[in-house]
């Protein structure tokens, strides 16, 4: 990848731009407005959202101000746990387009499955809504279908359909590969998208990433998020803050020694949020 705007291709045949600016914990209003808009001048044009993050309106509020064309801007957005099933999947595809203020959406995923910890019928209920989301994909109503926070179980049900899921957004930086999702993912060619690239902020005051980033003369957000993009993943960094959002477009001018990038893949567990999609309790 050389720049911002290069993509990788979905089994759908949609290209996905390599890097996604990230809208979790982004308040609803100005500040959302602000980063969104601050995000797409400094030439992003992939936007991750969601229904939880309360921001949706804010974030097509940005776009359409924008002026850029809606074709040349990918926008992801998710369905929540409270909405699992057939029907609750139709209306709230429906609500997030509305309040997107979108004809269509480039991504929709389901934002955490239900598990078997929770619930009796855990693959029936991603099973219910897994078929609503095609049958809007079919429509065209979404360009391309995916999960997040999926492992291989909670998966396997869903490839027995003829659209399999084309993106698995998971917690994904140094400390935390999670390789055996990774490495079935790419088995079943579904792309993984890397939430939380930084980690929880514990990760820029790491010794090891701190040494390294001095080498280059970059930051450690900008090691990490060029490190996820070496390991063919889509990294989704996010900020406010119109300086640390250029800065982490800035990450095509270097690559990462075979050395250094051993250094980071063998780094011990750090910098997760301890959110495992089996015990959450939401």
């Amino acid at each position: 990848m050389q720049k911002l705007t290069d993509t990788f291709t979905l089994t759908s045949g949609q290209t996905i731009p390599c890097v996604g600016f990230g809208t979790w914990q982004t308040p609803d209003g100005p500040t959302a407005v602000h980063a969104v808009r601050a995000a797409l001048d400094a030439g992003y044009r992939h936007i991750d959202t969601a229904a939880i993050y309360g921001n949706e309106s804010s974030v097509g509020k940005a776009i359409k101000e924008s002026g850029i064309a809606r074709e040349e801007i990918f926008v992801t957005t998710k369905l929540w746990n409270s909405h699992r099933g057939y029907k609750s999947t139709k209306e709230a595809f429906r609500k997030s387009l509305g309040d997107l203020g979108l004809d269509y959406i480039d991504l929709y995923l389901i934002h955490w499955p239900a598990s078997k910890s929770r619930f009796d019928n855990a693959d029936e209920l991603n099973i219910q809504s897994w078929q609503a989301m095609c049958e809007l994909y079919e429509k065209g109503m979404i360009k391309s279908i995916g999960v997040s926070n999926f492992h291989e179980h909670h998966l396997r049900p869903l490839l027995e359909y003829d659209i399999k899921p084309m993106v698995n957004q998971i917690e994904f930086h140094p400390g935390f590969m999670q390789q055996d999702v990774v490495r079935f993912c790419k088995e079943h060619n579904i792309l993984i998208e890397a939430w939380g690239p930084m980690g929880t902020g514990q990760l820029l005051e790491n010794e090891i990433l701190k040494e390294i980033a001095a080498k280059y003369d970059k930051s450690v957000a900008q090691i990490c998020i060029r490190w996820c993009l070496e390991c063919g993943t889509v990294p989704l960094p996010k900020s406010v803050n119109t300086d640390r959002i250029r800065s982490n477009a800035q990450v095509f001018d270097f690559s990462l020694t075979r050395e250094d990038k051993m250094i980071i893949d063998n780094m011990l567990y750090s910098g997760g949020s301890g959110l495992h999609p089996d015990k959450v309790d939401f």
